[in-house]
Formats: C-alpha cells, structure tokens, sequence
C-alpha cells in the first residue's frame, strides 16, 4: 500500500514540475529579433551547427531585422608535451567574427571566442570523437550567447 501511494505522490510531483523545452517555438516569442539573411564563412561543421539553431529566428519578422555575416574559425593547438615530445594536453577554440547589418547600415560587429583544455587519448577513434563533441558544445555555448547579444542590441 505504501508503495502505490508513494508511486502516485512521486508521478504527481513529476508531472507538475514546470518543465518546458528551451528550444521550444514558444520561447522564440521571446526575442524581439529575427534574422533577414546569414552568411557563412568558414569552419563547415561549426556553420552547418550554428544555422541549425538560428534558422528559427529568420521565420519570424520581428521590430528588429538583422543582416549577420559569420566568419567562423575552430582550431586545435598543442598546450602541453611530455619528456619524450609527445602531446599530452590539446586547447580546442571555436571563433567567430559576427557583423550585424540594420537598415543596410553595419550595427555592430564584435568577436566571440570559446576554448576547452582536454587531455590526449591513446585510442585515436575515442579522441576524435571526443574533439568533435568538444567542438560541437563550443559552437552550441557560441550560440546561445550570439542570440543573447542580438536580442539585447538596441
């Protein structure tokens, strides 16, 4: 008996925990932005990775109609090598340069930079899929913080 009422308690608490998805349309409605035009320049995955996510903003016309130009750059640089020469730690960085157009006038144009220190690994199949999920959450983290500057831009 205890077991069903805490069953029921604990799918009642579940199902009323004000979860939404971030991504979701609705929350596009909070942007008073939305994009005319992107171009792409560059790294292809990290372009291909961040038009994924701002396609959804060019749907909606909103007050504020930006042009964006992206040049985007992803390097993987040696930090740190052992006695014998070999590379032990990497630095992934994913840049990219953002010019703004409003009203054919430049806005704004600023830099945004993002770097993860990782360790080598032996097994070279597990490293390169672990470099391209690095890669990946680097161009998601850039993004997140590119729609944050265009839906603050006055």
């Amino acid at each position: 008996m205890q077991k069903k009422i805490f069953s029921f308690l604990f799918l009642f608490l579940l199902s009323s925990c004000g979860y939404e998805a971030t991504y979701s349309k609705k929350n596009l409605l909070n942007y008073d932005f939305s994009i005319s035009e992107i171009n792409f320049t560059g790294d292809r995955e990290v372009n291909v990775k961040m038009k994924e996510r701002l396609n959804n903003y060019i749907i909606n016309k909103k007050n504020k109609n930006f042009k964006v130009d992206i040049l985007s750059i992803a390097t993987k640089a040696v930090s740190a090598k052992n006695i014998s020469g070999d590379a032990t730690n990497f630095k992934s960085t994913v840049s990219i340069k953002v010019d703004l157009v409003m009203n054919n006038k430049l806005k704004n144009s600023f830099i945004i930079r993002e770097s993860f220190n990782y360790n080598n690994n032996s097994n070279k199949f597990n490293l390169k899929t672990y470099e391209k999920n690095i890669k990946n959450n680097l161009t998601e983290t850039i993004t997140e913080k590119l729609i944050f500057r265009l839906s603050n831009i006055k």
